[in-house]
C-alpha cells in the first residue's frame, strides 16, 4: 500500500538540507527524490517532454508537493500535475508549490520603468521568460488544483556564504562601481516559508509570491566589510568620495532596485529569523 506524507520534495538539493531537518523537528512527515535515489531519497527524474506516468508510480501520496527544480518547457508544469494526479487517484487532494526566482523581475519590465525603484509581487515581470511562463501555467490550474509559486531571491546558508562571493562579484574597482543592490534569503527561512504555505494553503492558492529577508543589501557595503584588505574596502572608500556619498549602505533610490516581500510575511503571520547576512 502506498504511503502518504505531508510534504513530497521533488528534487532533494540545497533547499532540502534545511527543509528536511525542520520537518523532522516539527513532526511533519516528508519524502524527497533525487535522480539516483541517493541518501535515502526516492529515485525519480522528471522529463518535461514525457507523457509516461511510470516514474510517478514510485512516489508516495502527498498533501503538498514541492517542486524545487526549474521547469522551462511549455506544457510541462501542467503535465507534471496531471501525471501525479493520474497515478495517485486515491490519495489526498494534493497542492503544488513551485520554487522560482526573483530574476523574472530583474530581467523584464518592472515598476522601475515608470520611475519607481520598488518591486513587489504585483509588479510587472518578464512574461517571455521560460521559467515565468511555466509558473504562469502552473498557477492557471488554480483553483481546481491548489498551486502557488514562491519566487526566491539570492539564497545563502550552509556552504553558500556571501562573504566568499565579494572577490568574484567585484574583482576590479570598475566592476564594483557598477554593483548596486542584492537581496538575500537564508535556507532556514525558505523552509519556514514553505511550511507556512503548506499549513495555510488556502491563503496561497493561485498566487505568486516574492520572498526576501526584508532587507535591501548594498554590494558596496558588503564589499567594505568582506573584501580583501587593500582592494574592495579601499575601492569603496574611493567610490564614496567620487560619487559624493557620505555613508553606507546607499539608499534604494541611489542603488535603483529594491524588492518588497512584506505581503508574504504578513499573509502567513511569519517573519524571517535569519534577517541579516552573516548570522548563521
Amino acid at each position: 500500500m502506498r504511503s502518504t506524507v505531508d510534504i513530497l520534495i521533488l528534487g532533494a538539493g540545497w533547499t532540502s538540507t534545511f527543509l528536511i531537518p525542520l520537518c523532522e523537528e516539527r513532526g511533519i512527515s516528508q519524502a524527497a527524490t533525487s535522480r539516483a535515489g541517493r541518501d535515502f531519497t526516492i529515485a525519480f527524474e522528471f522529463d518535461p517532454h514525457s507523457t509516461n506516468p511510470a516514474p510517478f508510480q514510485a512516489l508516495p501520496h502527498a498533501h503538498t508537493v514541492l517542486i524545487t527544480f526549474p521547469i522551462k518547457v511549455a506544457g510541462a508544469s501542467a503535465r507534471l500535475v496531471r501525471l501525479f494526479q493520474e497515478t495517485h487517484p486515491e490519495g489526498p487532494k494534493t497542492a503544488f508549490v513551485q520554487l522560482g526566482s526573483t530574476g523574472i523581475w530583474d530581467g523584464g519590465p518592472t515598476l522601475r520603468a515608470e520611475g519607481h525603484v520598488w518591486t513587489d509581487r504585483h509588479s510587472k515581470f518578464d512574461e517571455t521568460n521560460d521559467r515565468a511562463k511555466a509558473e504562469m501555467e502552473l498557477l492557471a490550474l488554480a483553483p481546481a488544483v491548489p498551486t502557488t509559486v514562491l519566487n526566491l531571491c539570492g539564497l545563502w546558508g550552509g556552504p553558500r556564504q556571501p562573504r566568499n562571493w565579494v572577490s568574484r562579484v567585484a574583482p576590479t574597482k570598475d566592476a564594483l562601481r557598477n554593483k548596486g543592490s542584492v537581496h538575500m534569503m537564508h535556507g532556514l527561512d525558505v523552509s519556514r516559508a514553505v511550511l507556512a504555505v503548506h499549513a495555510h494553503f488556502d491563503r496561497a492558492v493561485g498566487k505568486r509570491w516574492l520572498l526576501t529577508d526584508l532587507r535591501v543589501y548594498d554590494w558596496w557595503d558588503l564589499a567594505s566589510v568582506w573584501g580583501e584588505e587593500g582592494k574592495q574596502p579601499h575601492w569603496v572608500l574611493e567610490l564614496l568620495r567620487e560619487e559624493g556619498i557620505r555613508a553606507l549602505p546607499r539608499a534604494p533610490e541611489v542603488i535603483g532596485r529594491a524588492m518588497d516581500s512584506t505581503e508574504f510575511w504578513d499573509t502567513f503571520e511569519l517573519e524571517p529569523i535569519k534577517g541579516r547576512l552573516g548570522l548563521e
